[in-house]
């Protein structure tokens, strides 16, 4: 049995290097250099299916021997899409917009070998329902957390649990960044023993 190909991350994102790092395979991660704007008319869950794509396949051009992994995750509420915050004045006005609503994390995985001709896609929804937030709770936890750099601007996998009624979803580490389950199965198929 010949070994699994050269497994290579396409992003830079500290949050999917930790979930991929969970099976203890070996991997690189690349950034993808890939133009992350929405595009006219472009549905969230859309974005997502087609930013994993074109992530995966802006480093399956570089690696076409390794086995690539493009992941991205578009969040949206019923009055319009939640990017990274930024900064605490978008988290806490973001969160103000989520208090006492629901939204969907739409994440969205493609796993590439050019040179195997393997193509996968996944896309994961998980709907948040938030409770509803005070003006001081949303203060106190953006000043604790800082989450910045997360769609919907809460973590979770940490302290963000406390903000909410209830997370729906097949794969609770696809609303951290990488649908693992998903994931998981697509590997075991390319020749990755796991566990």
């Amino acid at each position: 049995m010949s070994p699994p190909p050269r497994l290579i991350l396409a992003s830079t994102s500290r949050y999917r290097k930790e979930l991929l790092g969970r099976f203890g395979v070996p991997f690189e991660a690349h950034a993808p250099e890939v133009q992350e704007q929405a595009r006219s008319g472009e549905l969230p869950m859309d974005r997502a299916r087609r930013l994993a794509l074109e992530k995966a396949q802006a480093v399956a051009m570089r690696f076409p021997e390794a086995l690539v992994i493009g992941s991205d995750q578009v969040a949206a509420a019923s009055d319009g899409v939640l990017d990274k915050p930024g900064d605490a004045a978008n988290a806490r006005a973001q969160l103000g917009r989520l208090s006492g609503s629901s939204a969907s994390f739409y994440t969205a995985c493609a796993v590439l070998c050019r040179a195997a001709h393997l193509h996968l896609a996944h896309l994961d929804t998980t709907q948040v329902r938030v409770r509803v937030l005070t003006q001081a709770e949303i203060e106190r936890y953006v000043e604790r957390e800082a989450p910045y750099d997360c769609a919907g601007g809460f973590k979770a996998e940490s302290l963000g649990i406390t903000l909410f009624e209830s997370i729906e979803s097949a794969d609770p580490t696809a609303l951290i960044g990488l649908p693992l389950i998903w994931l998981a199965a697509a590997l075991r198929a390319a020749g990755y023993l796991l566990p």
